[in-house]
């Protein structure tokens, strides 16, 4: 306060309510920034979820087309190894097909959506655990009897594909066996 020429007490204004004005102004924008940047992480913290989920599904993809990949060579190796008359034979638990080899007998099996494998009386190996479809057959070409074996994985995910993995494998047996 300050005294005046009339003898009368002159109020300055407070400087308080300036700054608790301004104060309540920055108490909104601090409000609105932070809403702002709960939603940004929000929307961040989506698209990397997304990103890992595709990277893990990509990675799975990839193991199982090494799989079958793999296991289209393994078969290939022992179609070119066959001694003898490929026999091939339906029962109620699947199909089953056997390669007469040096080794021992090499039997391929589909089965409740798995490809196993078995040497001699050895017992069944998995080859392929999530297997849509499974078919060898034999081809007759004009000098020699090829085998195909067509192979379809079941896709892990549950949304739809856009590429079915479907495999063709062709082996002919080395020595040109018709059977």
């Amino acid at each position: 306060m300050k005294l005046t020429t009339d003898n009368t007490f002159a109020v300055a204004p407070c400087r308080t309510q300036r700054t608790s004005h301004r104060s309540g102004i920055m108490l909104v924008d601090c409000l609105v920034y932070g809403s702002v940047l709960l939603i940004l992480l929000g929307v961040a913290y989506a698209a990397l979820y997304r990103c890992s989920e595709n990277s893990a599904m990509l990675r799975r993809n990839t193991e199982d087309v090494t799989m079958a990949l793999k296991a289209g060579e393994r078969w290939r190796a022992d179609v070119r190894a066959v001694r003898g008359p490929i026999r091939s034979s339906m029962a109620d638990d699947g199909t089953e097909v056997v390669l007469p080899c040096p080794r021992g007998d090499v039997s391929y099996r589909f089965a409740t959506n798995s490809v196993s494998r078995r040497v001699g009386n050895g017992g069944w190996n998995s080859l392929l655990p999530s297997v849509a479809s499974s078919i060898m057959a034999s081809e007759n070409r004009t000098n020699l009897t090829a085998w195909r074996w067509e192979l379809e994985l079941k896709p892990r995910s549950k949304r739809p594909v856009h590429l079915r993995p479907l495999f063709t494998f062709i082996a002919v047996p080395e020595k040109g066996i018709t059977q």
